[in-house]
């Protein structure tokens, strides 16, 4: 029997309802498969820690997670905690010291789910969106001069390295070798960022006569942010800067219907570090409480888990499990158009594990 340690922050709102969906799914399918049990360790940080104790998460925070083989978070935000605090307090500390550069988002039109491009078939998308997740616009470089004054000045510098680009795009580049299409699509924006995006296009390029296998393309960011939505049936594998893929795959979230469905994993390749696995949505505290959000996000993101801790087979299960439950349709949340609980999806996914 091999045990992984999970470590399990709920954090606000929602988060802390679907997490709980996900972990008894989790718990319910290594009783039914066997060979494989989870050991959790719970913890409360988030924006209620830190309207308690003025942090997102202790001190010693890190150490604790760099124990654990993997890390699940539901989700973080309070109205009366500033977005900018609760990221920088918790998520991207953890991306940045755990050297989590992949963002990996799929997107996939679930079976009996419609999403807002009713002509397209379930099949027609069904893509991953690889974003560089540790540097770019997000590297917290930066600051304020001439505070509170008329002649105030914010300056937000976009830091990007031909490591850190030729990592991300490499991983990319093996994802799309190893799919049937074999196709890859990078973001960019070189014609307005003549540095940044210039260095990016150059790796990209550079890349490319190593993987003659892969068919290879790039589109500006807006353009390509039209052809999400004109096209998508032609994008197989996405590979995107740190902002651009934030607001890329946020969109591609929006095609699968509901941002109740997409998960996300924030991936160390090298497993020195713990992976991060989280639903895409945030913490919704219009609907906290209600029992009524969706925890597709959460039980989808447990399966990528699994996937990387070496089980895709358990992944496969779980995913099975999801669609059996949206294609029939009859057990939804209202996100969704049904009438269903959190609980009640949840139960009927857990349920959907036997066959």
């Amino acid at each position: 029997m091999r045990t992984y340690h999970i470590a399990v922050i709920p954090g606000d709102g929602i988060g802390i309802e679907t997490i709980d969906q996900a972990l008894a799914t989790c718990d319910t399918l290594c009783a039914l498969h066997g060979g494989v049990s989870l050991r959790y360790t719970r913890l409360p940080w988030g924006c209620s820690y830190y309207l308690e104790h003025g942090v997102m998460m202790p001190e010693d925070g890190l150490r604790i997670l760099a124990d654990c083989d993997a890390i699940l978070l539901g989700a973080v935000g309070y109205p009366t905690v500033p977005d900018h605090i609760s990221l920088w307090g918790l998520l991207l500390p953890i991306r940045q010291s755990f050297d989590q550069y992949i963002n990996l988002r799929p997107v996939k039109l679930l079976k009996g789910i419609s999403g807002p491009l009713r002509e397209r078939a379930d099949r027609e998308i069904d893509f991953v969106c690889i974003r560089e997740n540790t540097e770019g616009e997000y590297s917290g470089v930066g600051g304020f001069s001439h505070r509170h004054t008329p002649d105030e000045v914010a300056v937000q510098t976009a830091v990007f390295t031909r490591r850190g680009i030729e990592r991300v795009m490499r991983y990319a580049f093996e994802l799309a070798a190893a799919r049937p299409r074999k196709l890859l699509m990078s973001a960019t924006k070189s014609n307005a960022l003549q540095y940044s995006m210039v260095l990016w296009d150059e790796v990209f390029r550079e890349l490319a006569a190593e993987f003659p296998s892969v068919h290879c393309s790039q589109n500006h960011v807006d353009a390509l942010a039209a052809r999400f939505i004109t096209a998508p049936e032609q994008l197989d594998v996405v590979v995107a800067s740190n902002l651009f893929g934030d607001i890329l795959t946020d969109l591609g979230g929006a095609l699968q219907g509901s941002l109740g469905i997409p998960p996300s994993g924030n991936i160390d390749p090298s497993r020195r570090y713990p992976s991060l696995f989280e639903p895409v949505h945030g913490s919704a505290p219009d609907i906290a409480g209600r029992g009524i959000a969706n925890p597709i996000a959460a039980i989808w993101a447990a399966a990528m888990m699994f996937e990387h801790l070496g089980h895709p087979d358990l992944a496969v299960h779980i995913m099975r499990a999801i669609e059996q439950v949206t294609s029939q349709g009859t057990v939804l949340t209202p996100d969704l158009g049904g009438r269903a609980s959190t609980a009640e999806v949840g139960n009927a996914i857990r349920g959907a594990l036997d066959s």
